[in-house]
């Protein structure tokens, strides 16, 4: 069943108890656009208590504010009672709502024309009383009604302007944008979870670069990733970054992002983030020693700040700690290219590099030859099966302790580089170079 399905049914049986039930939100938005849907809302004159009393099994996630989840073989739609919303005290959600018969006047509490548009997928007809339609045409994100009291009921709405913004290509509306600048600061008061959820959506649904840059004029930007911010007017190098500035640098990576993960994302957007900090103009050029290494405690405590998991953060910190690397793969070692080629979802810091060098010098040799070392290299040798270990230190007389650790890591650089090949080779290479 699809989540479309799975809609259809519900306002089937909404209609069969007498009660008007509609699509609603993104999916209405989405047709209109001709693009596929991904989930499907349905909103309702059916009161909460009617909705637990045709689906019982209904997750009652926000049944106060008439709102529940339906689901069916894994699959979940959201259905919610038309309401007036009341005062917004924390800049998040209402104090408390009034139920209420009106499709338009639940309309006019919702964030913005495009997505305030009904549809009834009975009698194919579309509800639009905020002329959302017109919106969708014209390409512009409009707040409804008034933009100062949209933002001053929730402070997220202006992320989402602007993720909306950058996924569809559209423009912000003169008045609903300045609204934006004027309540930026008060961003602060979503809480980091909900902020992460938006910039992550920006990273990766599409428009990226516009996204960052609706971040930046509105003023939001330098509110809740003031790092990212600090990259603007950080020369570089021209040899190496002829296309400017840092700043500029990041947003040309940003623009070339196809579909990418989180970290992917987080990474590109984040693998620069030590070189305002260490900024030097030496006499022949300009330098940024260390600034990977603080690069990479900011990406952490960014992460951190922003709530993403443990996961995330670390995979995020390796590619900004990597990201230079490939300048020295052709002159690695074996064992020490056979490692770094290794490193989990390696994929990764591949793309990051390519992003690195289209945004900069666009050379990609280093990208080529990496790939190619990585073709060419079986499994088997990238990760050969270990040829000894500490319990075989132990029966050859060798006291356990810290120096295992760097026993048995020279005899894995040894077999990576071929110098070793059976368990016997390895035991008389430590002989010849451990005392035990």
């Amino acid at each position: 069943m699809t989540s479309e399905q799975l809609s259809r049914d519900i306002i089937d049986r909404l209609r069969s108890e007498g009660h008007e039930a509609y699509w609603a939100g993104g999916c209405v938005r989405d047709r209109l656009l001709g693009v596929e849907a991904k989930d499907y809302d349905v909103a309702t004159d059916a009161p909460p208590d009617d909705l637990l009393r045709y689906f019982p099994d209904a997750i009652r996630i926000g049944v106060q504010f008439g709102v529940v989840i339906v689901r069916r073989d894994g699959v979940d739609v959201e259905v919610a009672t038309f309401r007036a919303d009341h005062d917004y005290r924390d800049g998040r959600r209402p104090e408390s709502v009034t139920f209420t018969r009106s499709a338009e006047e639940d309309v006019r509490r919702r964030d913005f024309t495009i997505n305030g548009i009904l549809y009834d997928p009975v009698k194919d007809v579309y509800l639009d009383f905020v002329e959302g339609r017109a919106d969708l045409e014209a390409k512009c994100v409009r707040a409804i009604g008034d933009p100062e009291k949209r933002f001053e009921e929730d402070k997220l709405r202006m992320l989402r302007a602007v993720r909306f913004a950058a996924r569809l290509g559209f423009e912000i509306e003169d008045a609903t944008f300045q609204a934006i600048q004027r309540h930026a600061p008060e961003v602060r008061q979503v809480s980091a979870e909900r902020i992460r959820d938006e910039i992550s959506r920006i990273l990766m649904e599409g428009g990226a670069r516009r996204g960052f840059e609706l971040l930046d004029e509105s003023g939001l930007l330098k509110v809740i990733l003031p790092e990212v911010s600090g990259l603007k007017g950080v020369e570089q190098s021209p040899q190496h970054h002829p296309e400017g500035d840092v700043w500029t640098h990041t947003l040309i990576m940003l623009d070339k992002l196809d579909n990418p993960t989180v970290t992917l994302a987080l990474g590109t957007l984040l693998h620069d983030i030590g070189k305002p900090s260490m900024f030097k103009r030496a006499t022949d050029r300009i330098r940024f020693h260390g600034h990977v290494e603080v690069g990479m405690k900011m990406a952490e405590a960014i992460c951190g700040r922003l709530r993403y998991s443990g996961e995330v953060t670390e995979q995020v910190v390796a590619l900004v700690a990597n990201h230079m690397r490939f300048i020295h793969v052709p002159d690695m070692r074996q064992s020490t290219l056979k490692k770094f080629l290794r490193m989990p979802r390696f994929d990764e810091h591949l793309e990051l590099h390519r992003l690195d060098c289209l945004g900069s010098h666009g050379k990609l040799g280093l990208y080529e030859t990496a790939r190619t070392k990585l073709a060419e290299l079986p499994e088997e040798e990238l990760r050969p099966p270990r040829l000894i270990t500490g319990d075989d230190l132990i029966a050859a007389g060798y006291q356990p302790g810290p120096r295992f650790q760097e026993i048995l890591g020279d005899v894995e650089d040894a077999q990576l580089e071929g110098r070793v090949t059976t368990p016997e080779e390895a035991l008389a290479y430590i002989e010849g170079r451990y005392e035990s």
